[in-house]
């Protein structure tokens, strides 16, 4: 009985706990260790923890396989670059789905993303594959491509 109440009490705990921050919440889906990894090497997780909001779209770890693994070592060793690439995936705000228009929006990295609602979403040439991933200080949507400023 009490290891019950215990267990009851653990499992509603679970649930009324506050959403994790946007790193935490793709940390714990698992399909985002290379995202991770990036965003550590480039001293971005602290950001991304941070208040926010933020809209990331975020590519799996499929996504990064698609990039030649040479071109993928050197950019997580081009700190410049690779804070460049992973910012161009981040937009100011908090953008549900529904409120996804297409045109042009600014990243955290000063460029523009190009945003097109025909046949699916898509962000520059990469699909959006799922969204509405609620963190605690903002939104991620996931995308099946790297997407590269220009």
């Amino acid at each position: 009985m009490k290891k019950t109440l215990i267990a009851a009490t653990l499992a509603f705990g679970a649930f009324t706990a506050q959403a994790a921050d946007i790193v935490d919440t793709a940390v714990a889906a698992g399909s985002f260790k290379t995202l991770a990894t990036a965003l550590q090497a480039a001293g971005l997780v602290d950001t991304l923890k941070g208040k926010g909001p933020f809209t990331v779209f975020a590519p799996t770890d499929e996504a990064f396989a698609k990039v030649p693994k040479a071109d993928l070592d050197a950019l997580l060793k081009d700190k410049a670059k690779l804070t460049a690439v992973l910012t161009y995936h981040v937009v100011a705000g908090k953008v549900m789905a529904a409120d996804v228009k297409a045109g042009k929006v600014k990243t955290v990295q000063g460029s523009e993303l190009t945003v097109s609602t025909m046949g699916g979403v898509k962000v520059d040439a990469a699909n959006v594959v799922k969204t509405d991933i609620v963190a605690d200080n903002g939104v991620i949507h996931v995308i099946d491509s790297v997407v590269m400023p220009k």
